[in-house]
């Protein structure tokens, strides 16, 4: 029985860890270590965890890295076959472990896996971070099965089919640990947001495939870090999103998607000044001030892609901006209508 090292990553969220992390200690799975990696939290959650769940392994951070070198750290001083990279607000069920490492370990060239991810707080809703497994169009903008921009589906039994996926959602990501190490981790620049695609990005040119595994059914509460329409994750989805594509797109492709993803975004954050979000606007506008100074600063900072060998999979090869706001197709079936992939 392969090893499995649950990763839960902590920043002030005591509250995360007493109503969920029971549901992760209850796991059927047999060969698994639970390990809560703290970012130099503030509130007393490392305290309550000592004195409630002793048997909890705690690796202290020295300060707050972030999601994407939280887990670099972290994972430095983990040893097992398989990681699991859990968010402290998901709430797992006894035998969500199981299905998945056999999925993965039915074949070899599968990098990373996720479970159905549904809404803690309406448990028949798919959830924003991950749904039915993520999917990208030809611009680089993600959107999941059964979750486009912000319209969420009602799970109905229409998504779970064992699939090749684009992206595994980081709130729920079980990762082969060689493949985490040799193909350079999760990219620390881009701090949050962004890079658990980044990472599926590289595994998938690296010749790895990322599937989904709705046998595994997980219930993620969301933006338990950063809330929706807070101007910092307005700010890194929108930089981390045009570092991703100029890292990893072919560059006969970038020279032309790059400056029409730019002008989409310029159309976003103006739409939202007229809507009276002038907050959003300046977001947006940092978020390509902080491309530009990554572009001409900082690119080497950032993990570069180790292979360019591996097709790419659930990749849609038209725009996912144009079907969602100009067609008004809200669901991914719609979407998936005569996709050419």
């Amino acid at each position: 029985m392969p090893t499995v090292a649950i990763v839960i990553l902590n920043w002030n969220g005591k509250h995360f860890l007493q109503q969920f992390l029971p549901s992760v200690l209850a796991s059927s799975y047999k060969n698994a270590e639970i390990i809560v990696a703290d970012n130099a939290s503030t509130d007393d959650s490392i305290v309550w965890l000592q004195q409630n769940h002793p048997a909890v392994r705690i690796i202290l951070l020295a300060e707050n890295f972030g999601f994407a070198k939280g887990y670099n750290e972290a994972l430095k001083q983990v040893d097992a076959d398989y990681y699991v990279l859990l968010n402290s607000d998901v709430e797992v069920q006894p035998g969500w472990i199981e299905p998945v490492i056999a999925l993965m370990e039915s074949d070899k060239k599968i990098g990373a896996c996720q479970p159905k991810i549904l809404m803690e707080s309406n448990r028949q809703m798919f959830e924003y971070a991950g749904a039915g497994g993520g999917w990208i169009d030809n611009l680089g903008y993600p959107f999941a099965r059964g979750r486009v921009f912000d319209t969420c589906e009602e799970d109905n039994g229409q998504y779970d089919d064992t699939a090749a996926i684009f992206w595994a959602s980081g709130a729920a990501m079980f990762v082969r640990s060689n493949v985490y190490h040799n193909y350079g981790r999760l990219d620390e620049y881009f701090f949050t947001h962004m890079e658990e695609i980044d990472l599926c990005w590289r595994m998938q040119l690296a010749g790895y495939s990322i599937m989904v595994c709705p046998q595994s059914v997980v219930y993620h509460v969301g933006g338990g870090t950063l809330p929706k329409g807070n101007s910092r994750k307005v700010y890194l989805n929108f930089r981390n999103g045009l570092i991703m594509i100029t890292k990893n797109m072919p560059i006969a492709q970038l020279v032309w998607k790059l400056p029409l993803r730019l002008a989409l975004d310029a159309l976003v954050a103006w739409k939202n000044l007229f809507a009276g979000n002038g907050m959003y606007f300046m977001a947006v506008s940092k978020a390509h001030v902080g491309y530009i100074e990554w572009c001409l600063f900082k690119r080497k900072l950032s993990v570069k892609p180790a292979s360019r060998n591996g097709v790419l999979q659930a990749w849609l090869n038209k725009s996912i901006v144009w079907a969602y706001f100009v067609q008004k197709k809200r669901k991914f079936s719609e979407i998936m209508d005569h996709n050419p992939v």
